[in-house]
């Protein structure tokens, strides 16, 4: 049996390099971003149902998740239907993949809402990537596009950093490369140390 580790943090901690990070150990990691463009992809599981609540963000035989995005903002109702139809799938994908993955000793699940939707209870350990406020902040608003309010909507969404490191098993620093890197690989050795059929 695989050691099933979720990997979660806020909006511009560095989860993305934390789970690439992962990846070049060997370690095989699962993203629920990528299943969710997956599903909503051309012939993706996610089309029919989801077209089906909200024919205006089909287009092309995909899902368009900027229509998608502006569906929702005119209906507060909208994100907990998209959530009953689109969780579900997301699951369903990551049962596959812990299947597929079975032989691998660690077997990374990148959730950003980990805590926030429960699915920790499914983990058997949780690594929070972490980095200062200031770190943060500065990161998220280099991005394209980004706005402060749009920011500030997106961590009123998440449970705070504080939080989510005093529930994880281990806290991976990302202020620098190095902390970070130095991070994952004791995580790495501890789980297999504890977990040597893993």
């Amino acid at each position: 049996m695989s050691f099933l580790l979720g990997l979660t943090g806020g909006i511009g901690m560095g989860k993305t390099t934390a789970a690439g990070m992962f990846r070049a150990l060997g370690h095989p990691v699962w993203d629920a971003d990528e299943a969710v463009h997956r599903l909503y992809a051309h012939g993706g599981a996610a089309v029919a149902p989801v077209a089906a609540a909200f024919p205006q963000a089909l287009a092309g035989g995909a899902i368009d998740r900027e229509a998608l995005k502006r569906a929702l903002q005119a209906d507060p109702q909208a994100l907990a239907r998209l959530e009953s139809i689109v969780h579900p799938l997301v699951a369903a994908d990551r049962q596959t993949f812990i299947h597929d993955h079975r032989d691998a000793p660690i077997v990374v699940l990148d959730i950003p809402l980990l805590f926030e939707t429960g699915a920790e209870a499914a983990m058997d350990g949780v690594a929070v990537v972490s980095a200062p406020p200031e770190v943060q902040r500065a990161r998220v608003m280099a991005r394209p596009g980004m706005t402060a309010q749009v920011l500030d909507m997106i961590l009123a969404r998440q449970m705070p950093d504080a939080d989510k490191r005093a529930r994880a098993d281990w806290i991976i620093p990302s202020d620098t490369m190095e902390g970070a890197r130095a991070a994952i690989m004791d995580i790495c050795a501890r789980i297999m140390e504890k977990h040597p059929h893993a």
